[in-house]
């Protein structure tokens, strides 16, 4: 069941970012950020995460998947994710993306600092 979300994500981004063009993709990442994160906290963390799955349609993960999650997106080991850690993980989840976007993702990271 847990691969079966990966081929999801994976079959997903590619073509919205056919559709956004990658500005508007990023958008789009911001604004799921948004959704998913501890309103007080400003990052994502595993509460959030967990309250805010069915919005993904990822309800029917585990506690362990979603710990997985945010483990593997989780770069600088707080245990929560911040908006570049996000980004960074939808990524990865999405290898074509990866390797044409990379460099947009990151000036548009810069650009918003």
């Amino acid at each position: 069941m847990g691969s079966q979300n990966g081929v999801v994500f994976e079959d997903f981004f590619p073509a919205m970012v056919e559709k956004l063009g990658v500005e508007g993709f990023m958008k789009e990442l911001c604004n799921g950020f948004r959704l998913l994160m501890d309103g007080e906290k400003g990052v994502i963390t595993f509460e959030s995460l967990k309250r805010n799955s069915e919005l993904l349609g990822l309800q029917d993960m585990s506690d362990e998947e979603v710990v997985c999650m945010l483990r593997e997106g989780d770069l600088n080991g707080d245990g929560n994710l911040d908006e570049m850690e996000f980004c960074t993980l939808m990524f990865r989840l999405s290898p074509g993306l990866m390797k044409s976007s990379r460099n947009l993702l990151i000036e548009s990271i810069i650009s918003e600092m």
